[in-house]
């Protein structure tokens, strides 16, 4: 009898399917390489801890010097929320009324592109000017999304050092922080500018026939630095600045205001100059709490935090973020200075995404184990094939449609072994059934297994398009509920695709290279 697997009777689609490849030498390649791409996907895909949804949100700040909160909101916000709303994918407008200002907070739709909803507003914005009102400021827009939130935060803090020699410090890290690739925005919280302080005597500026306002753009003069042009001497330029920089009381007293009795008036005639520090608008301190074990006195700190690029993975920037820090210290930050980080999010997303990982790897071992049980060894190896390859697909899908490896994500994957599995029981089930019936014996393993998939096919087709029917519809969800589940509905009905696929081509050749007995007498789940 011949072994061809299309001998004596025509199959439907799954039939032809298994028939081609369960004795393909091509099969096993087909396992290898989901798998790889599967491995190639874990490691591509940015690892966060929340999935990554877009909502465009654009901050309007206009000032209005002078005006109280009810004229600000009359005259200018008002006005300006009306105008906003006419723009196309606006979906809420926030605003906020104060003395001299006025902050207008419009949101987009979710999923709406964040350059159009910007350049959209802008030439709203823009085509209105002629009616914004007298002593009303141009308009601040500052675009803000999800990946402004910092993924790392980190805390400088010295009993040692003053708030101006920490800010100092912080800048510098800073500086050298904003090098790292991917990093998009770094901020920085608490201490004080450094300021040299003039404190004017009115008295003595009279006397000098001198006036503040006249003073003001002298000492902005005076503290500038000009290119003046080069030099050009061979191959050399030589460049040349005018002007200087301030950088102590003394040299500030010396700038010469003007003149009078024939004397030039300095800066330090008419007023006391001091270096110190600006006023500051927080408090920021270190300390730790008792459950910590480590009470003890509250220390001067500054706190910088970054932000990542979209699409980045959190984790892999922290880890860089953290590496330059590390070679700064003794360079840029003294040894008396401590770093404590503060946030990291980076490391809560590997915690969870670690977690979830593990408890997938449970619930493969689990399902396994129940098939051993109810089947058998050799059919529950059968069909524990079909669980890796069927993932990495998945997660490949994942990959390709830009998700990140999030809690969502692989809560899709830990739902989607439950029922993955299923095609794949069904298939072997039915080739075990049809190994043990008595007209098959005899008869080629090939063949038999081939007409076992063959007579499933098309229910097993339904069902699975059944299922992916009822879950596919949460994907098309409006709101921020919706893309934020979405990933489980594709991941889902991907997962059911590629289930079904393996169960007719790669279940049936794994079948017969597993189940086939000996001499082909008997099954070897018998």
């Amino acid at each position: 009898m011949s072994d061809s697997p299309h001998s004596h009777e025509a199959h439907g689609l799954a039939g032809k399917l298994a028939g081609g490849f369960i004795d393909s030498k091509l099969t096993p390649l087909v396992v290898v390489a989901s798998v790889l791409l599967g491995l190639f996907a874990v490691i591509m895909l940015p690892r966060e801890e929340e999935p990554q949804i877009k909502v465009p949100m654009i901050d309007v700040m206009v000032a209005m010097p002078g005006a109280t909160a009810k004229e600000v909101e009359e005259r200018v916000t008002s006005p300006m929320e009306k105008l906003l709303w006419e723009i196309s994918g606006v979906e809420y407008v926030y605003s906020t009324s104060r003395a001299g200002e006025s902050l207008v907070i419009v949101r987009f739709k979710v999923g709406y592109d964040q350059e159009t909803a910007l350049v959209r507003l802008n030439q709203k914005l823009q085509s209105n000017f002629d009616r914004i009102p007298p002593g009303v400021t141009a308009p601040l827009i500052k675009a803000k999304s999800i990946d402004d939130v910092p993924i790392l935060a980190l805390t400088l803090h010295s009993d040692r050092y003053d708030p101006v020699t920490l800010r100092r410090l912080a800048a510098e890290l800073e500086d050298a922080v904003k090098q790292v690739a991917d990093v998009a925005e770094t901020t920085l919280i608490g201490g004080q500018h450094r300021t040299i302080l003039a404190s004017i005597d009115p008295a003595k500026l009279a006397a000098r026939n001198l006036s503040l306002a006249g003073i003001v753009p002298i000492l902005q003069q005076a503290n500038r630095q000009y290119r003046s042009g080069e030099i050009t001497s061979g191959n050399t330029d030589v460049l040349i600045e005018s002007g200087a920089f301030l950088h102590s009381a003394e040299e500030a007293g010396e700038v010469v205001l003007g003149a009078f009795g024939g004397k030039p008036v300095y800066l330090r005639d008419v007023a006391e100059l001091s270096d110190g520090s600006d006023d500051p608008d927080h408090y920021v301190l270190f300390g730790h709490g008792a459950a910590s074990g480590e009470v003890g006195e509250e220390e001067n700190a500054v706190t910088l935090t970054v932000a990542k690029r979209p699409g980045t993975n959190a984790i892999s920037l922290a880890e860089k973020v953290l590496a330059k820090v590390d070679a700064l210290k003794g360079l840029v930050i003294p040894d008396d200075v401590e770093v404590t980080i503060t946030r990291h999010y980076g490391e809560t997303a590997a915690e969870k995404s670690n977690e979830l990982l593990y408890h997938m790897g449970i619930a493969v071992v689990s399902v396994s184990l129940l098939i051993l049980f109810m089947l058998g060894w050799r059919e529950s190896l059968v069909v524990a094939i079909a669980i890796p390859s069927t993932l990495a697909l998945t997660l490949l899908v994942f990959y390709l449609y830009g998700f990140t490896l999030n809690r969502i994500t692989l809560f899709a994957l830990i739902f989607s072994i439950g029922i993955l599995v299923d095609d794949a029981i069904v298939v072997v089930e039915n080739i075990v059934r049809h190994y043990r019936l008595p007209e098959n014996r005899g008869r080629s393993p090939i063949q038999v297994a081939v007409g076992a998939v063959s007579e499933v096919g098309n229910p097993t087709v339904l069902a699975t398009w059944a299922v992916i029917a009822a879950i596919v519809p949460m994907a098309f969800v409006g709101g921020l509920m919706g893309p934020y589940m979405r990933p489980i509905p594709i991941g889902a009905s991907a997962a059911m695709i590629f289930s079904l696929l393996i169960a007719f081509i790669v279940t049936p050749w794994a079948a017969v290279k597993i189940l086939k007995p000996a001499g082909g007498k008997e099954s070897g789940g018998k």
